[in-house]
């Protein structure tokens, strides 16, 4: 490992929250999905505490590209394009409304390597979210730091979908679901929002889809599907970016009697992010 970036490894940074039932609705109008208005100890779905754990950062504290500045506890990594890389997160017990929680980031690890496309450092993070009664969800998440895109290299081609769907639903990534998702999780990166920035400074050709909004549309999909069934772990992996040109769909199926594997998949029908789910 490269030892600029071994101090910072078990570094921790904390949140508290009080889980509102305002907020939890929000998410649901957002979704465009039909339920009652939550109310006191109501059961928050599963991944929904991504919306109270916020990193809050002062606007002078935030870097060109929206994000937090690096180097204070996140490490100095001096490459410009940040990407969230999956998630895989274990259910221990559910969180309510009205309930006060609290969310511990460790950074495991931060490790440099080489790919085709230049440099990248790849950062672990663990998330351990607490309620009052104790630990409710463990995440491992992955980002990963890249150079910026160089003219005439072409993206490899995103592998073809792993199954034949059985619950489909279409996307339609709009600049005002983009907007909104951004502001639910205080996510002030610029690629979700600023097309003049991500187009012309980050070179995408388009306003990028968070990877935690498929990641929430593919659990959202798994709830609409198994409407009696109590999630226990889902995982996830970013395979290749979506963007707000084009529409996308989130699929899925059974696979045996306790889980169930998905996926969003591009425009062109090629995988864009995969996930199991274990119940």
């Amino acid at each position: 490992m490269n030892n600029q970036y071994q101090a910072w490894i078990g570094k921790q940074s904390s949140t508290r929250a009080l889980v509102t039932a305002y907020q939890a609705d929000a998410l649901t109008a957002t979704l465009d999905r039909d339920d009652p208005p939550y109310k006191e100890w109501d059961v928050i779905p599963p991944g929904w505490h991504l919306f109270y754990i916020r990193e809050v950062v002062k606007l002078r504290d935030t870097a060109e590209d929206g994000h937090p500045k690096r180097g204070d506890f996140l490490p100095p990594i001096d490459l410009p394009r940040r990407m969230w890389a999956g998630t895989r997160a274990t259910y221990h017990k559910p969180i309510h409304v009205g309930e006060n929680i609290s969310n511990v980031t460790t950074i495991e690890s931060v490790t440099p390597k080489v790919g085709k496309t230049g440099q990248l450092v790849f950062l672990k993070l663990k998330n351990e979210i607490s309620g009052e009664d104790g630990l409710a969800t463990t995440e491992l998440q992955d980002v990963v730091y890249r150079e910026e895109a160089q003219s005439g290299v072409a993206a490899p081609e995103p592998p073809p979908p792993p199954g034949e769907a059985v619950w489909k639903r279409t996307i339609h990534p709009s600049s005002v679901l983009l907007f909104r998702y951004s502001a639910l999780t205080m996510n002030s990166h610029r690629i979700h929002y600023d097309r003049t920035y991500v187009t012309e400074v980050e070179k995408y050709p388009g306003l990028l889809v968070h990877g935690p909004l498929t990641f929430t549309l593919l659990l959202d999909l798994f709830r609409r599907e198994n409407t009696d069934k109590t999630l226990k772990s889902f995982s996830v992996r970013a395979v290749s970016p979506i963007y707000d040109t084009h529409d996308f769909v989130v699929e899925g199926s059974p696979d045996g009697e306790n889980a169930a594997t998905l996926w969003a998949l591009n425009h062109e029908g090629r995988l864009a992010m995969s996930a199991e789910a274990k119940f």
